[in-house]
């Protein structure tokens, strides 16, 4: 009997163990210096978990066009946009236009150490983040825009922001495995708050697509809950795939349609969650938290089940 308890016992701890890794490699953390320097672009003192410098940067001043100001204008997304191309790019007008240059073209022609240099003010002492980044988050951030950032023009219609060849079924796929979890299967159970307007992934799907490829690709800075799909393996074609497929998602109530990505293009939510403050946050934890809940009375149940078989067929043996 006590051998049969043993071995009840070293079963439901192997299964235990496989199933929270199982978890653990589904949603890691990125721990790939790509990865972690796209979450810096994004916004790297929310990737930081510090808070954003006071004022505007000092290179916003040089524009006119663009007339955010606070924490925004130190978010390299908002200079250089989510396409990476500047004043080449998306962001070559409507609200978010600033006239700085395509990153993508500069990082090509430069070694990771002078895109560093580059960030420490070497070529112009106002686009000195030195204060406030450390040595090996330039470094990541440097190592994006280098093997990281990618030219999304085959995959993105200029004109209707639609997905160009997009495979919706793969697109479904990967969306209900890996997001609707979080964004419910219509993308409506998260609701963000975007420049007086309410919006869900649909919405941002189809207003921005350059900003979804960035955050499905390398996730959202400051949120460790968000799959990230390069951590999780995707491909270019795969984050296509689910942006043709979040485009066919509900979109809820939106502003006048932007005749391109810059256009009304906010960023926000900054720390990308659900609106409401701390009440929406304690409901969406509370949600993940049932989810949690339900997922392990199920895997307990089967654990249970195969107990009971393993004595059930030990005691029939002895």
């Amino acid at each position: 009997m006590r051998k049969s308890i043993r071995i009840l016992i070293l079963t439901v701890v192997i299964l235990i163990l496989g199933i929270a890794t199982l978890g653990a490699s589904r949603y890691q953390a990125p721990a790939d210096d790509v990865t972690l320097g796209a979450q810096l672009y994004d916004n790297w003192f929310a990737a930081l978990g510090v808070s954003a410098p006071a004022g505007n940067m000092p290179i916003w001043e040089r524009q006119k066009t663009n007339t955010r100001s606070g924490a925004d204008t130190w978010r390299c997304s908002e200079c250089h946009g989510w396409d990476y191309k500047g004043s080449e790019g998306a962001y070559a007008n409507g609200s978010h236009a600033t006239g700085f240059p395509n990153v993508m073209k500069l990082a090509a022609g430069m070694s990771e150490a002078e895109i560093v240099d580059h960030l420490k003010g070497s070529k112009d002492p106002s686009h000195d983040f030195s204060k406030y980044l450390k040595d090996s988050d330039l470094q990541k951030l440097a190592k994006f825009l280098k093997e990281g950032a990618q030219d999304d023009k085959p995959f993105v219609d200029s004109i209707t922001l639609n997905a160009i060849g997009g495979n919706l079924d793969n697109g479904k796929k990967l969306y209900e495995a890996d997001c609707a979890k979080c964004h419910g299967t219509d993308g409506k159970q998260i609701v963000f708050r975007t420049e007086g307007i309410n919006e869900y992934i649909g919405s941002v799907a189809n207003r921005d697509p350059y900003r979804f490829l960035h955050r499905t690709r390398f996730g959202l800075a400051g949120n460790v809950n968000m799959p990230v799909g390069h951590v999780l393996g995707w491909k270019t074609n795969d984050s296509v795939d689910v942006l043709a497929y979040a485009q066919t998602l509900q979109t809820g109530t939106e502003s006048q349609p932007a005749s391109n990505a810059g256009a009304g293009s906010q960023t926000s939510p900054k720390l990308g969650g659900p609106q409401g403050g701390v009440l929406g946050g304690i409901l969406t934890g509370l949600a993940a938290a049932v989810g949690m809940v339900g997922l392990s009375a199920i895997f307990m149940v089967i654990l249970l089940i195969i107990g009971a078989l393993i004595v059930w067929a030990l005691r029939k043996r002895s």
